[in-house]
This record gives C-alpha cells, structure tokens and sequence, in this order.
C-alpha cells in the first residue's frame, strides 16, 4: 500500500500476493492498500467507498478474496468518476 519503487505501478497486486503468500488473509491484504494506507496518510477520503467521498475503483471477474491473483486480471478501472476501460 505504498508508492515505494520496488514494485512498480500497475504492478501493485504482486504486492498483495506476496502479503498472502505470508500468512495475511485477502481481505487484510486488500484493507491494507487501500482503507488502512488512507488512514496511515491522513487521507481517510480516498480509502472508503461512501457517498462523498473520494474514491478509485476497480473491478475483477473473479473474486480475490478467493484468489487474490484476480486482482491482476482488472476488467474495470475507475478513478475520479472517470470508467478507463
């Protein structure tokens, strides 16, 4: 849940993965880059999904918290109310 440089972007979900090839369940994982890095940065806005809140969102045809690996097979990517495919 970082923008540190030993995973580059859009590579992120090798990040998760990892995080539940050590012993994180999916959905800690997935908590962890997005609600629990929002709070950590005072940006608690960009962690929740809420009515007026700010919010990216993507989409998998696969649930990851039953494969965490769907989260590198997007079918929908959405940021700032804005659908890029």
């Amino acid at each position: 849940g970082t923008d540190a440089p030993l995973i580059p972007h859009g590579e992120n979900a090798h990040e998760l993965k990892a995080l539940v090839n050590r012993g994180m369940t999916a959905a800690a994982a997935i908590q962890t880059a997005t609600i629990n890095s929002a709070d950590l940065l005072g940006l608690k806005d960009r962690g929740e999904i809420k009515v007026g809140l700010r919010a990216d969102l993507i989409a998998t045809s696969a649930d990851p918290l039953e494969d965490i690996e769907a989260l590198k097979k997007l079918s929908m990517v959405m940021k700032k109310g804005v659908r890029y495919f």
